[in-house]
């Protein structure tokens, strides 16, 4: 008899719990935002370098330019993004090291969310993030298991919830239809073929994603308190 009651509680829970809203995720106030964990951050694009060259192939609308992201995590310590830096490798450290940066080059910081229907998965998506700290960064953008590159490190975070799919990559200028010569010129000093149709993602393809939409622009402006 207690056995039969215990499993009747047991299916009881289970049935109610599969109506209750997911758990909203932890957020916190900066600058001018708030933030909320699973909350992906992007870079602006500069139009030189390789800031611009990321930008000429791959952007797809006309006001939005970025060439890095990452993904945000709000916790009673502070805010911070876990990324696959260029000069750090893939990390987790305070949003301030990153805004820090971008000031003295003047690159804008939007702020993207998911979307309802995929907030359950941002504990996840988090966790996994997490187990590919340490990575050095994939400066060949070919993807591997061994290194990893900003928007491919956001993929495969998210990877369980199927958001962000991998399309053929391009390196090629839209205006001529030829290879970028930034690109030819930065692989040919790698020793390797310009990857042209590789699988891969990048971080003006993860903005137009139907899952997101535009949380806004962070005021870094040191005159305004955060």
């Amino acid at each position: 008899m207690k056995n039969s009651l215990k499993r009747l509680a047991i299916l009881i829970y289970l049935h109610f719990s599969f109506f209750l809203p997911a758990t909203a995720q932890q957020e916190a106030p900066y600058f001018n935002l708030q933030l909320q964990t699973g909350d992906l951050i992007f870079v602006g694009a500069k139009p030189d370098q390789l800031s611009g060259a990321i930008n000429r192939v791959t952007q797809q609308q006309e006001n939005v330019s970025f060439d890095h992201v990452g993904i945000l995590e709000v916790s009673e310590s502070g805010i911070y993004i876990l990324h696959a830096s260029p000069k750090k490798g893939s990390v987790r450290e305070p949003l301030d090291s990153l805004v820090n940066q971008t000031l003295t080059t003047n690159k804008k910081l939007a702020v993207y969310r998911l979307s309802d229907q995929i907030q359950p998965f941002i504990p996840q998506a988090v966790l996994t993030a997490k187990s590919l700290l340490g990575k050095p960064y994939n400066w060949s953008y070919v993807l591997n298991d061994s290194t990893l590159y900003c928007s491919d490190f956001v993929e495969r975070a998210f990877r369980e919830a199927a958001v962000f799919q991998l399309e053929p990559m391009t390196f090629k200028d839209p205006k001529s239809g030829l290879t970028d010569s930034y690109w030819a010129e930065f692989y040919h000093k790698l020793g390797i073929e310009v990857p042209e149709g590789k699988m891969g993602c990048n971080p003006n393809g993860m903005a137009a994603n139907t899952h997101l939409y535009k949380v806004g622009e962070l005021n870094t402006d040191r005159s305004h308190s955060k």
